[in-house]
């Protein structure tokens, strides 16, 4: 059984549209866009960047036995676990 497919459709400035209009396949280029940034969004605030109280007490706790730090090698950030750390 063949999925349904949905319609959306969205505004852009004329500078984006005449960037696009390069593109061969761009509702292929639009889906992919918006699934790789999708894969990235924050698993807390879902992307908005901002978190609610009960987030925020919750990472506030979280926090206590965790630090971000930078890695070395390729220097992203990411979470370190501080529990039994000497």
């Amino acid at each position: 059984m063949k999925k349904k497919e949905e319609v959306i459709t969205f505004k852009v400035d004329e500078p984006l549209a005449r960037a696009m209009d390069t593109i061969p396949n761009r509702s292929e280029f639009i889906r992919s866009a918006i699934l790789t940034a999708m894969k990235n969004i924050c698993p807390l605030c879902s992307g908005t960047g901002i978190l609610t109280p009960d987030q925020r007490r919750h990472w506030d706790a979280f926090a206590r036995g965790h630090s971000i730090e930078e890695c070395t090698d390729c220097h992203a950030y990411h979470l370190v676990c501080n529990t039994g750390r000497d």
